[in-house]
């Protein structure tokens, strides 16, 4: 049993078993995560991670004090509150935290019995590598999520990944072909698992949207313009967090096809939204932004702007 579980259950905090109950203690407090990640999309990483802390600590010594299905229930929950507390850490510019929780949310998971969150922390690492920039890194690591056994999800998922590495590494035909396979593995994923869904449940169409941000990285901005367009305005009003995150990938594919007035239109109210759930990968994109529209400095909308964003990136943007 791996150190994470080992110190809880020294804790001493939650004693006896789980009583009988109508609805099992993993069903309970995998519904309070769902919640959690909905607060998620309108709350700062940095307010939401000491409650998920919290909570995963909670659900975590109680499944140290529990046994039977109950206690791998809760070990799987507490699980998967660790793998998104590595992608909230990874949100608010901490990539060591977001790599050690996603270490414990796999200890725990095969504690539990789960070997599928060992395969998707691949997918999740390959993200943190996507973002610095590192193609070779990104394409390895979700070919190695691929090989696995996984379910259908996970390897789409990780196919998707693949994809965005070759389109970081210029290799359109490649992109092409891992897009067109997670398209035919999350299609097939129509298993109605009892557990937590790995990876995010806000887009309608997950594989069209990163093959939107695809055409982008390849070069092919007007392709992207008309995919992120589409593809945006499906998201609820709700999921701020991937409003914010996909409408300025929209806008920079606008400032680049050189739509300068419209990716401006586009990005103003984000650029305010961004005060209210901050996010370190998004920053990314708005620093490319900032990028785009300095070839317009020009352009009184660009000029009106230019506060706004500098207020997001700081005085040095």
């Amino acid at each position: 049993m791996g150190s994470l579980l080992a110190a809880r259950m020294a804790d001493g905090g939650w004693a006896g078993h789980v009583g009988d109950q109508d609805l099992p203690p993993g069903a309970l407090f995998q519904e309070q995560l769902h919640q959690m990640k909905r607060l998620g999309q309108s709350l700062a990483p940095a307010a939401m991670l000491p409650v998920l802390r919290s909570q995963a600590s909670t659900v975590t010594t109680l499944a140290s004090r529990t046994t039977g299905s109950s206690r791998t229930g809760l070990l799987i929950t507490a699980s998967r509150f660790a793998e998104y507390i590595g992608w909230m850490a990874q949100e608010n510019g901490d990539e060591t935290t977001a790599l050690r929780a996603t270490d414990e949310a796999v200890e725990l998971a095969q504690a539990g019995g789960d070997t599928d969150l060992a395969d998707y922390a691949l997918v999740r690492r390959a993200l943190v590598s996507y973002y610095n920039g590192d193609a070779p890194r990104t394409i390895a690591l979700a070919r190695q999520a691929q090989r696995s056994a996984a379910p259908p999800r996970v390897r789409g998922l990780a196919a998707q990944r693949e994809a965005q590495g070759h389109a970081l590494a210029g290799d359109e035909r490649a992109c092409g072909r891992a897009l067109e396979r997670a398209r035919d593995l999350l299609a097939a994923d129509v298993d109605p698992s009892a557990g937590p869904v790995l990876g995010t449940t806000q887009l309608k169409d997950p594989v069209s949207m990163v093959e939107g941000w695809c055409f982008y990285d390849l070069g092919r901005p007007r392709q992207a313009v008309d995919v992120l367009e589409r593809q945006c305005r499906r998201i609820a009003p709700h999921a701020l967090n991937t409003r914010v995150r996909y409408g300025f990938r929209h806008a920079l594919a606008l400032a680049a096809s050189g739509e300068i007035e419209q990716s401006c239109e586009t990005a103003r109210e984000l650029l305010a939204f961004m005060s209210v759930v901050p996010s370190a990968t998004v920053h990314t994109d708005v620093r490319r932004l900032g990028r785009e529209w300095s070839r317009f400095r020009g352009n009184p909308v660009v000029r009106g702007l230019r506060p706004a964003l500098a207020n997001v990136l700081g005085a040095g943007c």
